[in-house]
């Protein structure tokens, strides 16, 4: 996957838990937890939101994008 999801670096440099930041949310730990770990397959922008207030950041700061190795084919391609 390109998108990779750095939450648990801004939550270790907010010095805050999964519990803690999962409570002032109003959602389950486990539903954090599946996006701290990157298993999520997307994000509602209003919870991409609530985390950056909550942990003072952007979203850049959240995630970021890694390109995919090119295939040895060539089916990966840019647009034009």
């Amino acid at each position: 996957m390109a998108i990779i999801v750095n939450l648990d670096v801004m939550m270790a440099k907010r010095k805050i838990s999964l519990g803690e930041l999962a409570e002032r949310m109003s959602i389950t730990p486990s539903n954090l937890s599946i996006l701290k770990t990157g298993k999520a397959k997307a994000i509602r922008f209003s919870t991409l939101n609530n985390i950056c207030r909550l942990l003072d950041c952007h979203p850049g700061d959240i995630l970021e994008y890694v390109p995919d190795e090119p295939e040895a084919d060539g089916a990966t391609q840019k647009l034009p």
